[in-house]
């Protein structure tokens, strides 16, 4: 009797897997070779659940899980016990014969491989001609594809529509494309086919979860990855195939494309980036799916000659005898085979039957790293040597030292890929029966080994190429979704718990990450704006209740440490204006309660502070010399030369200086001044209000409060130190209410008879300043300086000059004069 073959062929997404379970499921055992160990271990996890552990097997290159009575059997092609009795056998992606690199072994099994009553074999349309051609009972199901397929042309990465997979063919391009997808759509999974399982799944979980919209892949999701698409599109269409760059046939952009849409639900492929557009012709073909038939599939001599050397070259050389066969070049294998035969080092080794069948085992390890030059020359050499040693067997020192090297979690997603690469090579030495010592340990110790560097390279691909706080916002905002947005205890705005922010003060701070995009801010503000607002006005009813704000140094207004506001010149200095320091999300009706609130604030703090000079200047209904001197007073900032002033001072009568002292000002000696603007407070005041006004000056600060007596060795503007209260005598200034109170000390202690004047302690305790700069200021104020029995005594000297002149030095050099005239420009 011939065999029974059915073939189930059509397009992908067709459900042809999954009634290859099911048909499995059906009989007493089975078997599926599948062309990847990710879907092998995919659909592992499916039957389990439908039967139970101890009746399924994975056998894949890197892991194998063999209960004792096991029935069914997944593995990848090559993995397949092809010396199994079995009911049912299958293959999946059959069309696979064709490919240059693995087609003779896809080959090997539709031709040798088979059930006891039922062979499946599924796959593309494209190699019904050539099953045909098998003398064998076949029977042929077509699967007809439920949705449609409609290319979409070009389309920029930034316009693309979520649930949509790009494609890329090399690990650098992937990882391109991943960044600038993180960029502009706030992330995306990792499909690779040289990603581990376990990391292949935890990227998808990623998609299918809704963490991420975008999926940057290889064209290993054209085999088996069945997921939630609604969009494919190529960044090329060109790929490297170990040899060449070559241009990906229909039946490869089909394959991938068909991954859109799933089940009734319509898919859409296109191109994008620099990739150029699919002409006409070939879009008919693909969307309708349409390729050209596979006309003869590679094959490769299964039945190996290793009685010497030479026959085993010569029987791997050998041709099909089929003319829709045709021999695959030459492979990795056969070149690490003729590689090693070649070697000098092993000439003393007798060859024979089961040597060169070792030696051909070794090679056939697969070159999972294929990045370093020699490198898995020299893992199959070792293994070699050790399994043609005496003990016949890989040391637990070797393998020890070289999962050594291995185990180490820091590094980048290429180094952690490339430690995976290693492990895995070291998964299939540890699989393979027979070869290590103590080898459940060392399976067990490889597993943990490359499920530890694939949780790790799972983070370190979501920690490079997903914003989660993008992304959140993006699928939150583009689906209209209520965000739930939290404000904690030290000011950190959370939505759907991502840090977005702070807010500070009255003020949302955005986290905003390097290179961010002005639609990041809007997106942000956005998703924050219905829990951030009404906490701000929260806080702007705070401060109205309150009142504790403060002006400081910096002309900013503060509430809680965080600026609200900041002082702009106005009319005049007494009179200055504010902008608000907040959000733009509060509303236009909360910016006028709080401005309003800090109008009557400033206005009343600077009517507090400077009361004394804000009464001068509305003093009414006095005489023409009260209101002149109090004019005086009020343009100089409260301080004026006596002088200055003489011929007010003479007009004005006692009760009108009672007028003015009842005001705070003070008649001195040298100053006619009001003495509460000498104070520390309107001190601060005066001078913050002037540099505000002016818009200068900010480097000059005022002295230390306490300070009475200064040595100017920097050369301080004269006109500021007045405002603070000093006088200027050559290098030194004096506080002007300590001059007036070192005066009064000098007419105690002067002498009637010599006018001359004893120096003592207190009037250096007074000032604070030392003997020799009291005689320096002394001097400066025309003193004479005499010494008596190691006493000091000075004495008044008024330079000599006519009158004329000293007014016009009075009117030059006097910084009262000065000030009244003083243009801060």
């Amino acid at each position: 009797m011939k065999n029974k073959i059915t073939a189930v062929l059509g397009p992908t997404n067709t459900g042809k897997t999954h009634l290859a379970i099911e048909t499995m499921l059906s009989f007493d055992s089975g078997m599926i070779g599948f062309p990847l160990r990710l879907l092998a271990r995919e659909v592992y996890d499916k039957v389990i659940k439908k039967t139970s552990l101890d009746k399924v097997a994975l056998i894949t290159g890197e892991e194998k899980i063999i209960p004792p009575n096991a029935r069914y059997f997944l593995c990848t092609v090559e993995s397949m016990p092809i010396d199994k009795y079995l009911d049912f056998v299958a293959v999946d992606e059959i069309q696979m014969c064709a490919d240059h690199e693995r087609g003779h072994i896809f080959t090997d099994r539709l031709l040798n491989t088979r059930g006891n009553k039922l062979t499946m074999l599924m796959g593309s349309n494209t190699i019904k001609d050539v099953i045909s051609k098998l003398d064998e009972d076949i029977e042929f199901i077509n699967r007809n594809r439920l949705s449609k397929l409609t290319y979409t042309g070009h389309k920029k990465i930034s316009r693309i529509n979520r649930k949509t997979a790009i494609i890329a063919f090399s690990a650098e391009e992937v990882y391109a494309i991943a960044e600038l997808v993180r960029r502009q759509k706030g992330g995306a999974a990792i499909v690779m086919g040289s990603l581990s399982p376990k990391t292949r799944n935890a990227q998808v979980e990623l998609y299918q979860s809704g963490d991420v919209d975008f999926l940057i892949a290889t064209d290993a999701i054209g085999m088996g990855i069945n997921m939630d698409l609604d969009h494919v599109y190529f960044s090329n269409l060109k790929k490297f195939d170990g040899k060449k760059l070559r241009k990906l046939n229909l039946s490869e952009i089909g394959q991938i494309a068909g991954r859109a849409g799933r089940y009734l639900n319509d898919g859409n492929f296109g191109v994008t980036g620099q990739c150029k557009e699919i002409n006409a012709e070939e879009v008919d073909l693909l969307e309708n799916h349409k390729f050209e038939k596979i006309q003869s599939l590679f094959w490769r001599n299964s039945n190996l000659n290793f009685d010497n050397p030479f026959k085993l070259i010569k029987s791997l050389d050998e041709k099909p005898h089929k003319s829709w066969l045709r021999k695959i070049h030459e492979c990795e294998d056969e070149k690490a085979l003729k590689f090693f035969l070649n070697d000098k080092n092993l000439d003393k080794i007798d060859f024979n039957k089961e040597k060169l069948n070792l030696l051909w085992e070794c090679c056939q390890i697969p070159d999972f790293v294929k990045k370093t030059y020699g490198n898995h020359y020299q893992v199959i050499g070792n293994v070699f040597k050790y399994l043609n040693s005496k003990k016949g067997k890989i040391t637990d020192d070797f393998m020890r030292l070289q999962l050594i090297k291995l185990d180490k979690l820091e590094g980048n997603v290429d180094s952690l890929s490339n430690r995976i690469a290693n492990v895995r090579t070291w998964s299939y030495v540890s699989n393979k029966i027979n070869w290590v010592e103590n080898q459940n340990y060392w399976i067990e110790k490889t597993k943990l080994l490359e499920d530890k560097l694939s949780d790790r390279l799972h983070e370190e691909l979501t920690k490079t190429f997903i914003d989660k706080r993008a992304s959140v916002l993006a699928r939150g905002l583009k689906q209209d979704m209520e965000f739930n947005t939290k404000i904690l205890e030290n000011n950190d705005v959370m939505i759907d718990d991502q840090f977005i922010g702070k807010i500070n003060g009255l003020k949302l701070e955005l986290d905003l990450k390097k290179g961010a995009l002005e639609t990041d801010i809007k997106s942000l503000k956005k998703a924050a704006r219905h829990t951030v607002g009404p906490e701000l006005e929260k806080r702007i009813q705070s401060i109205i209740e309150t009142g504790l704000i403060e002006l400081k140094d910096d002309f900013k207004i503060y509430w809680n440490k965080f600026s609200i506001g900041k002082l702009m010149p106005g009319k005049d200095y007494l009179n200055p204006n504010f902008e608000l320091i907040v959000d733009d999300i509060l509303e236009q009706n909360q910016k006028h309660k709080l401005i309003n609130f800090i109008e009557k604030w400033l206005k009343n703090k600077i009517n507090k502070i400077l009361e004394s000079l804000i009464d001068l200047k509305n003093l009414k209904k006095e005489n023409s010399s009260v209101k002149a001197l109090a004019y005086q007073l009020y343009e100089n900032n409260g301080v004026l030369k006596r002088e200055q002033v003489s011929e007010y001072l003479k007009k004005l009568e006692q009760n009108e200086r009672k007028i003015l002292r009842d005001l705070g000002v003070k008649f001195g000696r040298y100053h006619v001044f009001l003495h509460r603007l000498i104070k520390p407070e309107a001190v601060s005041l005066r001078t913050l209000l002037w540099k505000n006004y002016h818009q200068k000056y900010f480097d000059l600060k005022p002295p230390t409060f306490g300070l009475n007596f200064l040595n100017d060795k920097n050369k301080t503007n004269k006109n500021f130190m007045l405002l603070c209260g000093f006088e200027k005598f050559e290098n030194f200034f004096v506080r002007i209410d300590i001059l007036e109170r070192l005066f009064m000390q000098i007419i105690n202690y002067d002498s009637k008879e010599t006018k001359e004047i004893k120096m003592i302690p207190e009037m250096l305790n007074l000032l604070g300043c030392n003997k020799d700069n009291f005689k320096k200021l002394l001097r400066s104020m025309n003193y004479k300086i005499i010494e008596k029995n190691d006493e000091l005594f000075f004495k008044y000297m008024p330079k000599k000059s006519n009158k004329l002149k000293n007014e016009k030095k009075t009117t030059k050099e006097n910084p009262f004069i000065v000030l009244k005239n003083f243009n801060f420009n």
